[in-house]
């Protein structure tokens, strides 16, 4: 929408914290500032506040493009190259960033409480396609054709997925004894790799994504997202 600067009643500001897009418990949750908002703004943005092991779950955006800004702690930002068939995995700390191009699959890991990062997208109000989505409306008979999975398998495997998945684990997830990967979120902590640079980051993501399915709420958390 056009916003007319000469308007006497044009307005520049607004609050991020107003409107919450999502809230996974009071450490967890989502802030967002869009062109519904703030009409006269030509970008848009998520505040995300995670605490250690919380994830922003693996997604794509279909009309922008992503610049992720740590303010506090620390994250792992793994985005898929198309192009190259490479999973890019970058460890920031406050101050460094990350893009993430239109239509590339992408996910962040906390590696520490009080984490605070902000998602700047180059319009004012973006789409966003959840991995959950594909998963929980993919039809247990495509899957074993497109993929030769055995199509019971995958449908239990997918059904603990009832809604699109923001920030996880889900809440409930410590309840499901046969999860490693909800009953143990401090592995979600890399202390393998201190000193890694982002190039051996990559290198090291490569194997595990070639050689091992990934089932989100059944795998070893450092798989899923190293």
């Amino acid at each position: 929408m056009k916003v007319d600067l000469t308007s006497l009643s044009l307005n520049l500001s607004a609050d991020s914290n107003e409107v919450v897009n999502y809230r996974r418990d009071p450490q967890n949750y989502v802030t967002q500032l869009f062109g519904a908002q703030l009409p006269a703004i030509s970008t848009g943005f998520f505040n995300v506040y995670m605490s250690q092991g919380i994830m922003v779950n693996p997604h794509w955006h279909t009309n922008v493009n992503e610049l992720v800004v740590v303010i506090t702690g620390e994250v792992i930002a793994s985005v898929f190259n198309p192009f190259t068939q490479r999973l890019m995995t970058y460890r920031l700390k406050p101050g460094q960033v990350v893009q993430l191009p239109k239509g590339w699959f992408h996910w962040i890991v906390s590696l520490t409480d009080n984490t605070f990062i902000m998602a700047i997208f180059d319009q004012p109000t973006p789409d966003v396609v959840y991995a959950s989505d594909f998963l929980r409306f993919l039809p247990k008979e495509v899957a074993e054709r497109a993929y030769c999975v055995n199509p019971e398998e995958f449908a239990k495997a997918v059904a603990p997925i009832s809604q699109s998945a923001i920030l996880g684990p889900p809440v409930n997830c410590g309840n499901r004894e046969t999860s490693p990967a909800c009953t143990q979120p401090a592995q979600y902590v890399s202390t393998s790799y201190p000193d890694l640079q982002p190039e051996q980051l990559v290198s090291n993501a490569l194997s595990p994504y070639r050689t091992q399915q990934m089932y989100p709420y059944g795998a070893d958390p450092n798989r899923f997202w190293w």
